[in-house]
């Protein structure tokens, strides 16, 4: 009986491949979209409110917004980044999250 231990825990796969895996942790970036229907200032206020943005950074991101038609607000994690659409959806904002490209 050999008492040396094995190079793999019994029950674990151990796969090998050749090609190059995508990073799991790329970023993701939340964008709001222009609407009709939000006034500039509540859209505004909203920026401040849930990402503690100072007025002049959440105004900026409201006009490029209006002007743009749409503006990438928050860029981080796959799990963050929902949350912030979650709740930006809940303020009856047009957002939509998008993964970095590499």
């Amino acid at each position: 009986m050999s008492t040396a231990s094995p190079t793999v825990a019994p029950g674990v796969i151990e796969t090998v491949s050749d090609k190059p895996q995508p990073s799991l942790d790329r970023p993701w970036n939340v964008v709001v979209h222009n609407d009709p229907i939000n006034l500039m200032t509540f859209v505004t206020m909203v920026f401040q409110r849930v990402f503690g943005y100072p007025r002049q950074k959440a105004g900026r991101l409201m006009m490029e917004v209006h002007t743009r038609g749409r503006s990438i607000v928050w860029t981080g994690g796959h799990e963050q980044a929902e949350h912030y659409v979650r709740i930006l959806q809940q303020y009856h904002l047009w957002t939509t999250m998008e993964r970095v490209e590499s």
